[in-house]
């Protein structure tokens, strides 16, 4: 029994070739969409902030998704966190209004995913798992803006704003990141992966063979 837990952990760590280019395209892919929700960001988070300042942690959840995507789609250690981390430097490279504290952030952010998935012993794959990692994501990132952004906030906004944020983590990243690799696995795209042999044996369709290099 040990041993067998001992083969599959060993497993886990054995990165494919494709595994490894998967996790580089979804940092790019979802960097991209940092990107593009930065501006639209800037936008939507005056009125909020305006309104009621904590409120705009209901609408962060969209920088939680590489994290999220990642680990649901590569299922080993590391590629929640490293995917994350890839977007957030993408983000960055395009111009954003964060500078350099942007890649901290989508550091604490990936390994907040990270974590949750490690809890799991990277064995749930679903979409509690995805909601769970992107909450354990939004706690993360919660606990590093108190200080670096929301330090002169009371309490009560503080914990109005995680509360929020965390929310937004559980449901646009997580519920919206397993929709999303539900909709990849339905083109095909993922048949390399345990998402896509998942989505053919609920469909009773055969996955097209894809080799591992």
């Amino acid at each position: 029994m040990a041993s067998a837990s001992r083969t599959r952990m060993s497993d886990l760590f054995r990165y494919r070739t494709i595994d490894l280019v998967t996790v580089a395209m979804l940092g790019v892919a979802v960097g991209v969409i940092f990107w593009g929700w930065n501006q639209l960001y800037a936008v939507v988070s005056t009125a909020s902030f305006f309104a009621f300042p904590p409120s705009i942690g209901a609408i962060s959840g969209p920088w939680l998704l590489g994290g999220v995507i990642g680990g649901l789609v590569v299922r080993r250690p590391g590629a929640a966190f490293s995917t994350e981390v890839i977007a957030a430097v993408v983000a960055l490279m395009l111009g954003n209004q964060w500078g350099m504290s942007s890649i901290m952030s989508g550091i604490v952010q990936g390994l907040g995913a990270e974590v949750v998935f490690a809890l799991l012993m990277w064995r749930r794959w679903g979409v509690v798992a995805a909601a769970l990692s992107g909450a354990g994501s939004a706690l993360f990132a919660v606990a590093y803006e108190w200080n670096v952004y929301w330090a002169d906030w009371s309490v009560g906004y503080r914990l109005v704003y995680g509360g929020l944020f965390m929310a937004s983590g559980a449901v646009i990243a997580g519920l919206g990141g397993w929709l999303l690799v539900r909709a990849l696995a339905a083109t095909g795209a993922l048949d390399a992966f345990g998402a896509g042999r998942e989505y053919h044996d609920r469909a009773g369709a055969p996955a097209q063979s894809t080799a591992a290099r």
